[in-house]
């Protein structure tokens, strides 16, 4: 088990750093495949996105893509938001949260289908609006294993007119604060598999590296449409898992 999960870890760290995501969009669903309960992949992916997080972050901040004032406003809120992941998880079947982690999957293809390649609006940069928006999503991301860049992206971009790559930076940095937060909440209530978590977590800062040089390398336009299909790839595998096919 210990040698599939440091295979996993070094996969999942390479969509980490390419798609600029915390992990448990796809992590989740394969621990689910391996017979874990959602809630304790819950806690498994919180763990490794912690890890994840912080070491991509660093790298786009090394790179000069990384926005440090208006992702910290939006992880701020993420932080206090994730606190709530605990309870949730403790008072919803695993059913629900399920049927919700597929709701946000496609919530996010939807909106980066409608969103344009290039934004010709300016910008908003609301410091208190980025707060309440990680917020809300830190309360429910952590909630059902993700940690929340796959919606913090598509509003970014669709909603507050960010471009892809400072977007995508902003997200990841995000999730520190939301999988720090919601690890600590799903840790007071029993829900974390230390040993696994850590094992995927270590293993994929290898793979967080790789995919961060190739997403700084990779074009804007064709950055969107590999975000798209990984959306679409995570949305079959849920329905899977939901509907027992």
């Amino acid at each position: 088990m210990t040698l599939f999960l440091a295979i996993i870890g070094v996969f999942i760290g390479f969509l980490s750093g390419f798609f600029a995501i915390g992990g448990g969009t796809m992590l989740v669903p394969v621990l689910l495949m391996a017979g874990y309960d959602i809630k304790f992949a819950i806690g498994i992916s919180v763990t490794q996105m912690a890890f994840s997080s912080l070491f991509g972050s660093y790298l786009n901040y090394k790179k000069g893509v990384l926005n440090l004032k208006n992702s910290i406003a939006v992880g701020v809120g993420g932080f206090f938001g994730a606190a709530n992941s605990g309870y949730i998880v403790k008072h919803l079947s695993s059913k629900i949260l399920t049927v919700i982690f597929l709701s946000f999957v496609i919530l996010a293809i939807y909106r980066f289908f409608k969103s344009p390649n290039v934004s010709d609006k300016k910008e908003i940069n609301n410091n208190f609006l980025l707060f309440v928006i990680g917020y809300f999503v830190g309360t429910i991301s952590i909630s059902v294993g993700i940690g929340g860049a796959l919606l913090i992206t598509p509003i970014l971009v669709g909603f507050l007119h960010f471009p892809l790559k400072k977007a995508l930076s902003s997200a990841l940095f995000f999730v520190i604060f939301s999988s720090v937060s919601g690890f600590i909440s799903l840790a007071i209530n029993g829900y974390v598999h230390y040993y696994d978590g850590f094992i995927v977590g270590l293993f994929s800062l290898v793979g967080v590296y790789f995919g961060i040089m190739l997403s700084h390398k990779t074009e804007h336009k064709r950055h969107k449409k590999l975000l798209l299909i990984f959306y679409v790839v995570i949305l079959i595998l849920i329905l899977k898992k939901l509907f027992g096919v």
